[in-house]
């Protein structure tokens, strides 16, 4: 993969592996503010990741204001995909989404299941980010590193492109 790495071909490389290794970190968009691990879950038909919270944390309080801008900052656990994605935060409390997205991983931090009282999703609705891909792998940017260093220029590292995945 080069720097001609295509807005769709990115957008379909983020969301399939978002699909593979989920988690991210999440926060408001703004200075100061300190993004946290989340665990996403990715709707590619509408650009929307979710987020299982619970409601008596700061980061779900913060969120509850509404209106805020919020940051997805993602690296594949392969890494052979990063980005950081902005969009618009909110609490949800959509019953078919916990359903579908619940699992034993989940469940464990809420102590009475799917009736647990602090149970909420955070919605991300992703708007613009940036996608970096990499199919070379360990030893393929090692190499990239090396021809680098031989022939004074520099690795080709992957494609970088800017998405709305709106």
């Amino acid at each position: 993969m080069s720097d001609k790495l295509t807005p769709q071909e990115a957008e379909k490389e983020f969301w399939k592996s978002l699909k593979e290794s989920n988690t991210g970190m999440l926060g408001i968009d703004q200075p100061g503010y300190h993004h946290q691990p989340m665990t996403g879950f990715g709707e590619p038909e509408n650009g929307t990741i979710w987020f299982f919270t619970r409601d008596d944390t700061d980061f779900a309080r913060d969120v509850a204001v509404g209106g805020q801008n919020g940051m997805f900052c993602y690296q594949a656990k392969d890494q052979k995909v990063q980005a950081c994605i902005h969009g618009v935060l909110a609490i949800d409390h959509d019953r078919e989404r916990i359903d579908r997205y619940w699992n034993p991983v989940v469940a464990a931090w809420y102590p009475d299941g799917k009736d647990d009282p602090h149970l909420t999703l955070i919605r991300f609705e992703a708007d613009d980010g940036r996608v970096w891909v990499s199919d070379k792998g360990a030893l393929g940017f090692g190499y990239e590193v090396l021809k680098a260093n031989l022939t004074k220029s520099t690795p080709d590292a992957g494609g970088v492109s800017d998405v709305n995945l709106q």
